[in-house]
């Protein structure tokens, strides 16, 4: 008898026209193409399946073949790469034009011969959703029937607080249902945050403590070692909060504290989340300084290396106040987790990358070794690493070797680089195949949106206010981030 259960064979699936807007820039580049690619590898993706690429850069298609070669060179295996360029066409397109959504219609007519399924991937910057959205449907591209199914992918960030998020979804409703919209957050496909709601729902040993009896807080960290790169235009506007918290950090939050749905189906799954959302408990503007600490990175060294400060980074404004760094506290007000602190964090520039949700469990309440040990008992602790180290450890205390008796901390581990890699994919390559296939399980609904932007918007306002703004301290690049955030982290 064997203890592992086998899982579904997962199929080729159906063949799409893909319309990959923003085609020449990097999210396409580094992200689009090489998940496709791993699909490609994987078997996945149906050798039917024909990509449009649409780019305001004039180009013909052999060009834009030879431009992706160039680009895709050692990321991308040379087999998959031959697979994949014949089918990807290019098509120059301004979506200010209102001509251009006619072209664009009579290139995937031609591209398709009005049979596939059609998937509009918005790889731009938020300011072309609404335009590009608009050029769609007007062009009646955005219509479905039982033959065609067709479906837009719209990347984070989802406005840049409440208003300007319902604004997206009022032009994306226009054309678009819900069920074809698939606002993505790649995060959720990350073998290890997959496994949180396995860890809590497939076994009895976890969820009968997940309360507030017995766990003390809960840590989320989401660490970068890397500046904003050629993102200085996006980021100066944004900062961490828009960048990182309302979706990244307060989806990890969500599969943290949820309750368990009545079966793993997308919508029930997302129900569960949003109740999350709608229980978090809105912060004190008065008090925001001890639920909220801010940052913004100097010059330091990483690798060895000096590394410039966020101010002298290019294209960042010389007196900017954009944090780059938040610790935030926050609770939830319901029955499970009243009273018990999560406490979320990010930042760039820190001393590693890496991201991980740390749960640390009670003490025990009475120490029957408190004559034979002196001082407390340390706590029990599931720390899921997501990043870099994919693991799942449990921290228990033992005895040590030896005659006398002595507490030893020891860790009951699983690491997944120690699993098989057999049929796992990418990131990237995991929700573009749900986008595909139209599983919404791992994607945003707008209600969630909205909850999250309504919990952030108040703080966000404060912030921005030059007069009323918190403290923004000073961290060195490379090290472990402000002071005042290291000494409010339990």
């Amino acid at each position: 008898m064997t203890d592992q259960f086998s899982c579904p064979v997962q199929t080729q699936a159906d063949p799409v026209s893909l319309v990959v807007f923003g085609a020449t820039g990097d999210l396409a580049m580094r992200k689009i193409y090489p998940a496709l690619a791993s699909l490609c590898r994987n078997q996945l993706l149906s050798h039917d399946t024909r990509i449009l690429a649409v780019g305001r850069t004039e180009m013909d298609t052999e060009q834009y073949r030879n431009l992706l070669g160039d680009r895709l060179a050692g990321a991308v295996p040379s087999s998959c790469l031959a697979d994949l360029a014949p089918r990807v066409s290019y098509l120059r397109m301004d979506p200010e034009d209102p001509a251009s959504a006619r072209f664009l219609a009579l290139a995937l007519n031609e591209l398709d011969g009005g049979a596939k399924d059609r998937l509009f991937y918005l790889a731009v910057p938020p300011s072309a959703y609404i335009p590009l959205a608009t050029a769609i449907g007007e062009a009646g591209l955005a219509r479905q029937d039982e033959d065609r199914r067709v479906r837009i992918v719209v990347e984070k960030p989802f406005g840049r607080d409440l208003p300007t998020a319902r604004e997206l979804d009022d032009v994306l409703h226009r054309y678009f249902r819900e069920s074809q919209i698939f606002r993505i957050d790649h995060y959720m496909a990350k073998e290890t945050v997959q496994n949180v709601l396995l860890l809590r729902f497939a076994n009895a040993l976890f969820e009968p403590v997940w309360n507030r009896r017995y766990i003390d807080h809960i840590r989320i960290t989401a660490a970068e070692d890397l500046g904003i790169g050629h993102r200085a235009g996006f980021y100066d506007q944004a900062g961490v909060l828009r960048d990182m918290f309302q979706n990244h950090m307060m989806m990890l939050l969500a599969l943290c504290a949820m309750e368990p749905p009545s079966l793993f189906d997308a919508e029930l799954v997302r129900d569960e989340r949003s109740k999350v959302f709608r229980s978090l408990r809105p912060l004190d503007l008065e008090r925001l300084d001890e639920q909220l600490i801010l940052g913004q990175y100097g010059p330091g060294m990483v690798d060895g290396k000096t590394v410039p400060g966020y101010l002298q980074e290019p294209g960042v404004r010389p007196d900017s106040t954009t944090p780059t760094f938040a610790w935030m506290k926050v609770y939830l007000d319901n029955w499970r987790w009243q009273g018990v602190p999560f406490h979320l964090c990010s930042g760039k520039r820190l001393a590693a990358k890496h991201t991980e949700i740390s749960v640390q469990f009670k003490s025990v309440p009475v120490s029957m070794f408190r004559k034979t040990h002196g001082g407390a008992i340390p706590p029990n602790r599931l720390v899921i690493g997501i990043h870099p180290h994919e693991v799942v450890r449990l921290e228990v205390q033992t005895k040590g070797q030896g005659s006398r008796l002595c507490l030893q901390g020891q860790s009951m581990e699983f690491s997944y680089g120690a699993a098989s890699d057999l049929g796992r994919l990418d990131d990237y390559a995991k929700v573009l195949l749900d986008c595909i296939t139209g599983d919404q399980t791992l994607f945003w609904r707008q209600d969630a949106v909205e909850l999250c932007w309504g919990f952030l918007t108040p703080v966000l306002d404060r912030c921005d206010c030059a007069d009323d703004a918190l403290p923004l301290h000073t961290y060195v690049a490379g090290g472990p981030g402000p002071r005042e955030a290291d000494r409010a982290t339990p």
